[in-house]
C-alpha cells in the first residue's frame, strides 16, 4: 500500500489477488512482452477517443505492463510502471470502470506522478478479466487536458475492454 505521507490517505488500493493475477497472466504468456495486437487495440483506442495515450495494462504483483501501447514516444516507450503509479490499479481493485474528467479534482489523483510527469489530466479505464471473473488489467485512455468522457467514452472504452477480455478467454480454452 501507498500513503500520502501528509493525509494518510489510501493512494495504491490494496491488491490481494496480485499473486494470483501474476500466476494467471503467466499461464497465458502474457505481462511481460508488447502483443502486436494489443498494440493495435490501443492503437484504436487512442483514434477513437482523440487522446495521446492508450493502452491494455495487465498488472502483477508489484508493477504494471502496457502489453499494448499507443503514446507520443511511439512504440519504444517504456512499457512498464510501480504499481502506484497510474490509475488502472484502481480499476483492478475496484472491479470496475473510471472515469476521471479530471484528475485534479481528485486529491488521490492529483499528487499522482503521472499527472506531472506525462501531463496526465483525464482518464478513462475499464477492466479486462478472465475466467472466473477475476480482473488482470484494464482497457484505457489518457488525455492531456480535461474532459468529459461522457456515456459514449464509457461504452467505448468497455467495448473495448470486452475485446480483449474474449480474446483472454480463448487463450485460457487453447483456441486461437
Amino acid at each position: 500500500m501507498t500513503y500520502d505521507p501528509i493525509g494518510r490517505m489510501l493512494i495504491t488500493p490494496e491488491d490481494r489477488e496480485g499473486p494470483e493475477r501474476a500466476r494467471r497472466l503467466r499461464g497465458l504468456g502474457l505481462g511481460d512482452r508488447p502483443e502486436p495486437a494489443f498494440d493495435a487495440l490501443a492503437g484504436r483506442l487512442a483514434r477513437l477517443a482523440g487522446t495521446p495515450y492508450a493502452a491494455v495494462n495487465f498488472l502483477g504483483e508489484e508493477g504494471q505492463f502496457f502489453a499494448g501501447l499507443y503514446t507520443p514516444a511511439g512504440p519504444n516507450a517504456v512499457r512498464g510502471l510501480a504499481r502506484s503509479l497510474g490509475f488502472c490499479p484502481h480499476v483492478v481493485a475496484r472491479r470496475k470502470a473510471l472515469v476521471l474528467e479530471d484528475v485534479r479534482d481528485f486529491p488521490r489523483f492529483a499528487a499522482n506522478r503521472l499527472v506531472d510527469e506525462a501531463g496526465i489530466r483525464s482518464y478513462l479505464g475499464a477492466p479486462v478479466t478472465a475466467g472466473g471473473g477475476m480482473v488482470l488489467g484494464t482497457v484505457c485512455a489518457g488525455d492531456t487536458e480535461p474532459r468529459r468522457w461522457g456515456r459514449a467514452g464509457l461504452d467505448m472504452v468497455k467495448s473495448l475492454a470486452a475485446e480483449v477480455t474474449a480474446d483472454l478467454h480463448r487463450r485460457e480454452d487453447g483456441l486461437p
